[in-house]
């Protein structure tokens, strides 16, 4: 760890706001300014942990590079903050050698093959971007190049010079972008080398990343940030959890081990392709993959009374939504670990959580962006709701007493909520004692023959594979005893 670095380009640079400080100075202003967040939204809470990180150079695994041709010469760098300017620059101390030497070898094959930058003034040029994305455990590097049209003359001896110069490139990809925007990828894209990923180890597993894919930023402290969320809630065998924003599925499948069942939500087709290759390639059987806006998502448990026992929530800076936050009361988790890259909006959805019933059991920060103004936060949430058993020892010395509190207790049980049916439920009890399965397109086809009210099951989302098979007489009876046995019929 460095207490002081030193950048000539730290004046006109975006990248990092704060190398004029010693790093122990911006931890303190991190706190700080997580801090005035919490105050402004007038929270009781206060942060006082912030885990530092001990390599705070050379930590970022994903270089996003843009390019300019000025007097005839083509640089590359980072944009100038608040503008759209390039700064160019041969070599940044927050990413590694290998992404340094790989980003200057495309400014000199682009010199020498004559691929011109883009300009997005004139709408001329080719290549607007390069993403260089390296997985730091196995060093395998994925290029995407982002150009502003599907021409691209010279890209097979372009790809062929990278690979011969750097074997570690595992995936060369092609993205279009011919809008007129600051987002950096475009919709289409076309694999020009390898499987269209490259692969990283993080906590004991391996994952696999793409060029849309998210993938925290800073690997050494990433799995930090994990540990920290995995010790701060008290996982059991028992639990089912929800990971909402759960991009490649990273954390869920980390938690797996220590619950029942984890529920991965992510909105990203190619994120969500990747995380059920993640599921597979890891051999874990308990984390569901479901590719579907989170907020959408929980609104679906929420209705059906879905038995959801912790929630990860590690959403965009933006932060989450309202209707996500009050379908999350619905749920009633008995925890909540809400990570965030973004302290205002932290504090907003935390007000509004604190008015729903949860209260903060531990807060922490980690230091996964060094020397700039951002900092990510766990926070551990628990419901205030009361004990929903109460032991109560009583003695009396007649019978008139103890009858007393027999009627109490009867009155109790009868005057507790039902638990709500789930199709999954009915999905268990017919393959317990008819020793079949029942798909849910089923057992929704059967309630609606009797009149029964609907309800979107969780696992809405999958489709019969033969959408015109209907339930074979022996499943209808077996349906109908499992609606029967639970009191619905």
């Amino acid at each position: 760890m460095k207490e002081h670095v030193e950048c000539p380009l730290f004046e006109k640079c975006g990248g990092c706001q704060r190398l004029n400080q010693s790093y122990s100075q911006t931890l303190v202003d991190k706190l700080a300014y997580v801090n005035r967040c919490f105050q402004k939204e007038k929270l009781p809470i206060t942060v006082k942990t912030i885990l530092e990180a001990k390599q705070n150079t050379a930590y970022r695994n994903k270089m996003i590079i843009g390019f300019q041709r000025k007097n005839g010469r083509i640089s590359y760098g980072f944009y100038e903050e608040n503008s759209h300017q390039i700064v160019a620059q041969t070599y940044c101390m927050m990413h590694s050698l290998l992404q340094n030497q790989i980003a200057n070898r495309i400014c000199h094959l682009m010199e020498k093959m004559h691929l011109l930058p883009f300009d997005e003034d004139k709408r001329v040029g080719l290549i607007r971007y390069v993403l260089i994305k390296e997985a730091v455990s196995t060093q395998e590097i994925l290029i995407t190049i982002v150009v502003g049209s599907e021409q691209f003359g010279g890209r097979n001896d372009f790809v062929k010079a990278l690979r011969s110069d750097f074997p570690q490139i595992k995936t060369i990809i092609q993205n279009v972008n011919p809008r007129k925007t600051s987002v950096v990828l475009g919709d289409k894209e076309k694999v020009l080398y390898g499987p269209g990923y490259i692969q990283d180890e993080l906590c004991g597993f391996r994952f696999q990343i793409t060029s849309k894919s998210f993938y925290q930023v800073n690997p050494y402290q990433t799995a930090l940030l994990y540990q920290t969320a995995i010790d701060c809630c008290q996982f059991t065998k028992q639990d089912v959890v929800l990971d909402a924003y759960s991009g490649i599925g990273t954390i869920g499948i980390i938690v797996s081990p220590f619950v029942q069942t984890v529920l991965s939500v992510e909105n990203n087709k190619q994120a969500s392709l990747a995380a059920i290759e993640n599921v597979k390639r890891n051999q874990v059987k308990n984390v569901r993959i479901i590719c579907d806006d989170a907020t959408n998502y929980i609104k679906i448990l929420a209705s059906e009374r879905a038995k959801i026992d912790v929630v990860i929530m590690d959403p965009p800076r933006t932060g989450s939504t309202l209707a996500f936050l009050k379908s999350l009361s619905e749920l009633k988790p008995k925890q909540i670990v809400y990570i965030s890259c973004g302290p205002d909006t932290l504090a907003r959805d935390l007000s509004i959580l604190l008015k729903l019933g949860y209260y903060v059991q531990k807060i922490i920060c980690v230091d996964m962006f060094c020397w700039t103004n951002h900092v990510e936060t766990v926070v551990l949430l628990s419901h205030k709701s009361t004990d929903k058993h109460i032991n109560v020892k009583v003695d009396f010395d007649n019978e008139y007493g103890k009858k007393f509190i027999e009627q109490v207790i009867e009155k109790v049980d009868s005057n507790q909520p039902k638990e709500k049916v789930t199709y999954k439920m009915i999905q268990q009890y017919i393959e317990e004692k008819y020793g079949f399965k029942v798909h849910t397109a089923y057992i929704a086809e059967v309630k609606r023959s009797l009149g029964l009210p609907m309800y979107d099951a969780p696992n809405g989302v999958e489709k019969l594979k033969n959408p015109r098979s209907h339930p074979t007489p022996k499943m209808v009876n077996s349906i109908k005893e499992a609606l029967k046995y639970y009191g619905i019929i």
